[in-house]
């Protein structure tokens, strides 16, 4: 059967993977990304290099299937290709269920800014819908780091982050409470940056701007959890991609009942799941 094509369209960044359907079920073409220095030259470039390198001539591909706020600039079929546009959000809702094998979850988008979903498979039928979201995301963690550190290379600020210390930056709950029947594990945060010592280097402050980004999608993932009484979230999206994010997504779980998986090709799940839409049943 020939090839569907997902291209997720940012303003510098694309992602696009293949999928087409064998007898044993639907195969996936390893997902790929290029960057370019707008929407329309990204998405043009991904197409060419990812069909140039796995072989794929344009009688190959059944269908162009596009989703991110970049797609919003491409208003003609790709190479003459019957090309259709997707909701990001039911492709994050599909990705996040497909890669995690799950029936029903919250599905997190940490790109940017952050987005909620909840997907839930009954039947033959996939239902999604989005839950809202929040301003804080990567950009936050970029944008920040920016200003008060002088460093907006996400590689470089996860270096930064990987020599510091929580305790000169963020207030706990076991700093202002001494009560053992607190209900609160006394590691959890208080207040982020509520304990910004004199002494606070650049490496403490890198982590101090990943954990707040973390752990304020942490908790609007466990309260979107617990609303769908859900024990699953599904973290989808590049930040999924940083050791420092993965690491207090860990430490929350056993605090919040929440189990929070990040399933191998997180970043890659939007652009997965519009590829997907063409072989499910959406509503």
């Amino acid at each position: 059967m020939k090839t569907v094509i997902g291209i997720d369209v940012g303003g510098s960044t694309t992602k696009i993977v293949g999928v087409h359907r064998r007898a044993d079920g639907l195969q996936m073409i390893e997902p790929q990304f290029v960057r370019a220095t707008d929407a329309i030259t990204s998405a043009y470039g991904a197409f060419g290099k990812f069909t140039m390198q796995n072989g794929l001539a344009l009688s190959d591909i059944a269908k162009v299937k596009m989703t991110g706020v970049g797609s919003s600039f491409i208003d003609k079929p790709i190479y003459g290709l019957p090309s259709e546009k997707v909701s990001e959000f039911t492709c994050v809702g599909l990705g996040g269920l497909y890669l995690s094998g799950l029936d029903e979850a919250v599905v997190v988008s940490m790109g940017t800014g952050t987005a909620l979903i909840h997907a839930k498979r009954e039947g033959t039928v996939t239902k999604t819908k989005y839950l809202g979201g929040t301003g804080v995301g990567g950009g936050t963690l970029v944008g920040l780091s920016r200003k008060i550190l002088g460093v907006d290379d996400i590689d470089h600020i996860a270096q930064l982050c990987e020599g510091g210390d929580l305790s000169k930056v963020d207030l706990r709950i076991g700093d202002i409470s001494g009560d053992n029947t607190f209900q609160i594990n006394d590691e959890i945060t208080a207040s982020n940056f509520g304990k910004l010592s004199d002494l606070a280097n650049k490496h403490d402050i890198a982590l101090g701007i990943a954990n707040m980004v973390a752990e304020t999608v942490a908790m609007l993932s466990v309260f979107a959890a617990r609303s769908y009484g859900v024990g699953q979230v599904v973290l989808t999206g590049n930040l999924t991609t940083l050791p420092m994010i993965a690491k207090v997504f860990d430490g929350l779980e056993a605090n919040f009942g929440v189990r929070f998986i990040v399933p191998e090709n997180a970043q890659f799940a939007t652009v997965i799941g519009a590829a997907l839409s063409e072989f499910c049943d959406v509503q």
